[in-house]
């Protein structure tokens, strides 16, 4: 992994922080605006409560004082829910519903949350009220006065109303469709096509185990789900621990680039006298001028070097060399000077270990693939179309 696609990981993990901040900030806000109407509703239902009260205790003979107007508020909960209390010791659901989530999801964590206090009926009525905000709070208050009267009846209206929002349920075959991308570790695959196996009803361990080989990419972990056929996704998790330790220590080795040497100083030529230079110009033995033998040459046409041909892989050179059998089959010219090989002091070759050229202009690596090709050794780590060519050649 070179350092631009760490970098930019980072800016996608800041980002990720940043909105994830805010996203708690916003919910943190909907929870005190729900608090806030929650104490709003008690406190309207104290007051109605005091005034019947009064005026229950008040005589026959005595003359009824009208009680003071209370401020019209709707109140679709039956009298019997705006009686209850919510006890102090309540837990607090954090989540917020604005009208664009699943409302089946949003049930399902308020229910995981409520589970801690529990509480009654009308508690959980209450609760579910205070985690409403946006439209759907205004969906709320449209209700008539008095027409809930029990929580199954309230979180059945709430799903009818925003099912168009439900989640399209996931079926077996849609995991073949979860492949790994390119220049994604083995850990968010594992996490990204574990967060799709929850979804799904039922628990088939042989169909998880195959739809993860088909959707891995190539490489040493991949190789030895081939060789090791797992039983269960299970399994599959243990397994790639150490594969996942050893992915993070080489893509941290690869960051640390090693530091270049420092060049020897060249050696001073001495200066030539003009006077020998002259006679030795003098000395030359003037030919007449042959066009065949100069074709080729000159500064408008380049030296023709025996590259080799370049093929295109389903990872990095980088990646495909780290790969140990791939290794054992590569071989590195033992450096016996401090020379920068090639024209580019600041390109580094992870092939040779050394500065001059980058890593996709190495010739010797390239020829050394190209073989590798020719005797189908690397015909699964070609792109298909190369593969093709490659088969056809």
């Amino acid at each position: 992994m070179s350092m631009t696609q760490v970098m930019d990981m980072m800016r996608t993990l800041q980002e990720n922080v940043a909105a994830s901040r805010s996203e708690q900030e916003r919910m943190h806000e909907a929870l005190v605006a729900s608090q806030a109407r929650n104490e709003e509703l008690n406190r309207i239902n104290e007051e109605l409560r005091k005034a019947i009260q009064e005026q229950g205790e008040r005589g026959t003979g005595d003359r009824p004082t009208p009680p003071s107007p209370l401020r019209s508020f709707p109140m679709p909960f039956s009298q019997e829910i705006m009686d209850s209390v919510v006890p102090a010791n309540t837990v607090t659901v954090k989540a917020s519903f604005t009208g664009v989530e699943d409302p089946e999801a949003h049930l399902t964590a308020f229910h995981t949350q409520m589970m801690l206090s529990g509480g009654t009926d009308a508690v959980y009525c209450k609760v579910l009220m205070s985690t409403l905000s946006g439209t759907t709070l205004d969906w709320f208050v449209s209700i008539p006065t008095g027409h809930i009267t029990k929580f199954q009846q309230f979180s059945k209206m709430f799903v009818e109303q925003y099912i168009v929002n439900k989640a399209t349920p996931l079926v077996y075959y849609d995991l073949f469709d979860v492949r790994q991308y390119q220049g994604e570790s083995l850990k968010d695959f594992l996490n990204r096509f574990g967060a799709q196996i929850v979804r799904l009803p039922g628990k088939d361990e042989e169909m998880f185990v195959h739809a993860f080989k088909k959707g891995v990419l190539p490489g040493p972990f991949s190789e030895s789900l081939i060789r090791s056929h797992p039983a269960t996704f299970a399994e599959i998790r243990r397994r790639a621990v150490a594969h996942i330790a050893a992915e993070n220590e080489v893509s941290e080795k690869r960051g640390n680039a090693a530091p270049a040497k420092p060049r020897a100083q060249a050696r001073v030529q001495p200066r030539r006298v003009m006077e020998a230079a002259a006679g030795k110009r003098d000395q030359r033995v003037h030919r007449p001028y042959d066009p065949k033998k100069g074709k080729g040459k000159g500064p408008g046409k380049p030296r023709e070097v025996n590259r080799p041909p370049r093929y295109e892989f389903v990872m990095g050179l980088a990646d495909l060399i780290a790969i140990p059998n791939i290794v054992a089959r590569l071989k590195v010219l033992e450096k016996t000077t401090d020379k920068v090989l090639g024209s580019k002091p600041d390109a580094w070759c992870e092939f040779h270990k050394s500065f001059g050229h980058s890593l996709s202009s190495c010739l010797a690596l390239g020829h050394q693939l190209a073989e590798l090709v020719k005797c189908g050794f690397l015909k699964d780590y070609l792109l298909e179309k190369q593969a093709g060519q490659s088969a056809g050649s």
